[in-house]
């Protein structure tokens, strides 16, 4: 049987290798190498005894409550859950981008976004960033059928940001919605759920996939207007979050404490990677991400993660066509980025 022809076109997305269980050191796919907060366990423990049997609250009524208050926003009606924030923007894309239409994203960024255009029949344009990780001029103008703007903030690879003055003026000058996808803001300077209460078209995606080592429960929102969220809760899944993750999800948002620590700790190691990635020859970009993006003036990258692999270090090879190649190499324990750059080392031996 035929899929639609769209569908028989797109180049899916690729996730980052997944090992079994404690063979590998992983370094590839941007999680946090520390165990959830402790509450978030006992929680999910008792849970487990709990209405298994019924179908859970489908607005995660709780969770949205208590990521208000984390956020400071004034209730929970700004914001939608998700199975992960990936969900939360194939829900975007749906609701804005109709056959034909077009959204906008830099390169490079996160690949998904054109993978859920595919999907959606849509058309997509990258515009690449300028030197420095700037973003070109025509990134903030309009077109007749562009639909949907998403701008990754953090970015990945890069770990670079984009300056809330400059995320104002885009929101100021697009004629659509701009997502600012925010999986990485817990570790950066500044995040902007202030500006979707100043402007209507700046939507943000979460995830708690990162900072709050959640990878494995998937889960993430959207911050965005009231009445935006109440037109997006008609097209989302009737049950999109199950009844463990929306606990795990809950016990986190009330875990700042917990949030700010470990924060602390992680940015503190990826300083320490990134002057040790520079002492051993590596062009490394300066990130407010929980990973770091690095080339080697000798072009070996893919040779460099083969390398490690073999070591039984998992790092990520990424490379981006009329762009160039490098590796991502997500924050770790200290230990486990210490191990990384020693093998690293040796390779140069």
């Amino acid at each position: 049987m035929d899929l639609r022809p769209a569908l028989s076109k797109m180049q899916p997305y690729t996730p980052g290798e997944q090992p079994p269980p404690g063979k590998y050191i992983k370094l590839n796919t941007n999680e946090n190498p520390y165990p959830p907060p402790p509450s978030v366990v006992s929680a999910l423990q008792a849970a487990a005894s709990g209405p298994l049997n019924r179908y859970p609250d489908p607005t995660a009524t709780a969770f949205r409550r208590a990521a208000a208050n984390a956020l400071g926003l004034p209730g929970p009606e700004w914001i939608l859950a998700g199975n992960g924030s990936d969900e939360i923007l194939t829900i975007l894309v749906r609701a804005f981008v109709g056959e034909g239409q077009l959204l906008r994203l830099p390169y490079p960024s996160y690949i998904l976004y054109r993978t859920l255009a595919d999907i959606q029949g849509a058309r997509w344009e990258q515009m690449p960033f300028l030197d420095g990780w700037h973003l070109p001029t025509a990134f903030g103008q309009g077109s007749d059928d562009l639909r949907l703007v998403l701008l990754p903030n953090p970015n990945s690879p890069s770990g670079t940001i984009v300056s809330r003055d400059e995320i104002e003026k885009l929101a100021n000058t697009l004629p659509c919605p701009l997502v600012v996808d925010e999986a990485y803001a817990d570790f950066a300077e500044f995040n902007c759920i202030d500006l979707v209460q100043k402007h209507e078209n700046i939507l943000v995606t979460r995830t708690l996939s990162k900072s709050y080592g959640l990878a494995g429960v998937r889960f993430g929102f959207l911050v965005a207007q009231p009445q935006l969220i109440k037109k997006l809760c008609n097209i989302k899944d009737s049950y999109n979050c199950d009844y463990l993750a929306t606990i795990a999800a809950t016990e986190a948002m009330n875990a700042q404490d917990w949030l700010a620590d470990v924060v602390k700790k992680m940015n503190a190691t990826r300083a320490r990677m990134q002057l040790r990635l520079s002492e051993l020859g590596f062009n490394v970009t300066p990130s407010q991400a929980n990973f770091v993006w690095c080339q080697h003036p000798s072009g070996k990258h893919n040779e460099m993660y083969q390398y490690l692999k073999k070591q039984q270090i998992l790092v990520r090879y990424m490379d981006f066509p009329d762009w160039g190649d490098g590796l991502r190499i997500s924050v770790g324990t200290d230990d486990q980025v210490d191990a990384c750059l020693m093998m690293l080392e040796r390779f140069f031996q």
